[in-house]
């Protein structure tokens, strides 16, 4: 299963990397800071899950995810932000989140969620040749 990676902070980016690479069947498939890089490295890699935060550089992650989420190839979204009030989740989950995390309280559901889709797509692409989220 492909994940691409979106914080503006490179020492978060590594520290969800280094904690989902440890899950066997994770493929880290890129990694951006700016909504502009973002947005394209995930239309042009079409990875199954993206970790998005909603301040980015140069933009922001609701505009990546209303961007993502027209793609032919829609992955799941985990929205990871510090940024954890009412209007944001629901303008996260009204422009098509899968997931709604809060940084500081809810890191490592991260973990859980990822492990939880793992076997989701592992069951599916065992079923169906076409995959997971697509």
């Amino acid at each position: 299963m492909k994940i691409f990676v979106v914080d503006d902070s490179m020492m978060l980016r590594e520290r969800i990397i280094d904690m989902l690479s440890e899950l066997s069947g994770i493929e880290i498939s890129g990694q951006a800071q700016d909504a502009p890089s973002a947005t394209q490295a995930i239309c042009d890699l079409k990875p199954d899950v993206v970790t998005l935060d909603i301040q980015l550089i140069e933009g922001n992650g609701v505009d990546v995810l209303k961007k993502i989420k027209q793609e032919d190839h829609v992955p799941v979204v985990i929205m990871l932000t510090n940024s954890t009030a009412l209007p944001y989740r629901k303008r996260c989950m009204e422009a098509g989140a899968d997931f709604f995390l809060d940084k500081s309280t809810e890191f490592g559901k991260l973990r859980v969620i990822v492990q939880g889709l793992l076997e989701r797509f592992q069951m599916t692409v065992t079923k169906a040749p076409l995959g997971f989220g697509g």
